[in-house]
C-alpha cells in the first residue's frame, strides 16, 4: 500500500520550456547552449549549480567568459529563467486533498536563482503562500547537495523523511531519473506531456 508521494517540481507542478532559455541564449550570441545543458543531460557547470557547489555570481561570471560579447549579470539571468512559465494551480488544489491520504514529498533539480524566480511568483500567481507548505518535506537539489538522477539522492530523502521504499511512489517528467529509484523499491510514474497529477488513480499504484 502506498503511503508517500515524491513529486518532481518542474514539468509536474509547474510549466516550463526549455526551448525558451535555449532560445534567449542563443539571441545573446551563446549558440551551443542546447549541448551544453537540457532536461536529460547537463554538464559540470549546471550540475554545480544544481547542487550548490558554486553560487549564482560564478555561475553568470562562467556564462558571461563564454559569450562572444559582453553580458550582464541580469542579462543571463532573464535568459536562465526564461523557461520558468508558471505553476499548475490545479494541481497545487489538488494537493491540498492529497495530502489527507498520503504524505507527499517535493524532490527537485533546481538551483538558487530558479528558487528566487518561482518561490516569490506562487503568491502572484496563486493563493498560497509558500510551496513548502504543500509537503512533509520538500528537497532542492541544491540545498542539499545532491541531485537526481543519482541514487545518493533517493537514499536521503527515504532516510530523511523516514520513508520505506516499499509505500512510496516518485512522479517524475523524466524517464531519466527513474532506474536508481527502482532500484530502491521506489514506485514510479512517468508523466507525460499533457498529463497533470489530478488526472491519476492514485489507487491503482
Amino acid at each position: 500500500m502506498k503511503k508517500n508521494i515524491i513529486f518532481d517540481f518542474g514539468g509536474v507542478l509547474y510549466n516550463i520550456d526549455f526551448r525558451l532559455t535555449f532560445e534567449a541564449f542563443e539571441k545573446l550570441g551563446i549558440t551551443n547552449f542546447e549541448q551544453m545543458f537540457s532536461q536529460f543531460e547537463a554538464n559540470t557547470l549546471f550540475q554545480d549549480l544544481e547542487t550548490g557547489r558554486i553560487r549564482p555570481a560564478a555561475f553568470y561570471e562562467k556564462i558571461k567568459n563564454i559569450a562572444p560579447q559582453p553580458l550582464s549579470n541580469e542579462q543571463v539571468k532573464d535568459a536562465w529563467n526564461a523557461l520558468l512559465l508558471g505553476y499548475r494551480t490545479t494541481s497545487l488544489d489538488f494537493l491540498i486533498s492529497l495530502k489527507e491520504k498520503y504524505n507527499l514529498f517535493l524532490l527537485s533539480n533546481t538551483n538558487q536563482i530558479h528558487y528566487d524566480h518561482f518561490a516569490p511568483q506562487l503568491q502572484e500567481q496563486t493563493k498560497y503562500t509558500t510551496l513548502e507548505s504543500f509537503f512533509t518535506k520538500a528537497y532542492y537539489s541544491h540545498e542539499v547537495g545532491m541531485r537526481k538522477p543519482n541514487k545518493e539522492v533517493f537514499e536521503f530523502v527515504l532516510n530523511n523523511g523516514e520513508l520505506r521504499a516499499e509505500e512510496t511512489l516518485f512522479i517524475d517528467d523524466s524517464f531519466t531519473n527513474f532506474p536508481e529509484a527502482e532500484n530502491l523499491g521506489i514506485k514510479t510514474h512517468l508523466l507525460k506531456p499533457g498529463q497533470y497529477i489530478e488526472q491519476l488513480d492514485y489507487d491503482s499504484f
